[in-house]
């Protein structure tokens, strides 16, 4: 056990708990604009434009690019012009990367399996119906206002 930790009381258990859960997960994950990240969105999607992927990402365009065209150098994928729009290209995997991206969503489905391998069915079914509950009420207490600083309970101003 950490130290400190026995000391605390039940809300802070949970807050040292959730906090210790997100460090894992980011950790463990591939990240926002990974390589393996756009991959997979990739073979999901089919081909698609910088900017569609860039929007699903979440990153920057710069960064999009830059993951791209490694990628594009590596032999994963292609940008060729748009059927529909002579304006863009489309982004596309090739052979090898479509082999890639199955390997990595098969690592991803592995990892996701082994995160929650230490529960029973039943228990996964009530930790998710309690997240989502703590999640809906959460976002409905904290969502960021306009300014992007968190709402109070009020729903004014800052925490």
């Amino acid at each position: 056990m950490k130290t400190g930790y026995e000391a605390l009381d039940l809300n802070n258990k949970l807050i040292w708990n959730l906090r210790d859960i997100g460090y894992t997960m980011r950790r463990i994950r591939e990240g926002r604009g990974s390589q393996r990240r756009v991959l997979i969105l990739l073979r999901e999607s089919g081909p698609t434009t910088q900017r569609e992927l860039t929007a699903r990402l979440g990153i920057q365009p710069g960064s999009a690019s830059e993951v791209i065209g490694k990628l594009e150098t590596a032999g994963l994928l292609v940008r060729a012009p748009s059927r529909t729009d002579r304006r863009t290209a489309d982004i596309r995997l090739t052979a090898a990367g479509e082999a890639a991206a199955a390997e990595a969503q098969a690592q991803r489905e592995t990892r996701h399996r082994q995160m929650f391998d230490c529960l029973t069915d039943a228990e996964k079914d009530a930790l998710l119906s309690l997240l989502e509950r703590v999640n809906a009420c959460w976002d409905t207490r904290y969502r960021e206002n306009d300014a992007g600083e968190p709402e109070t309970a009020s729903g004014k101003g800052r925490i």
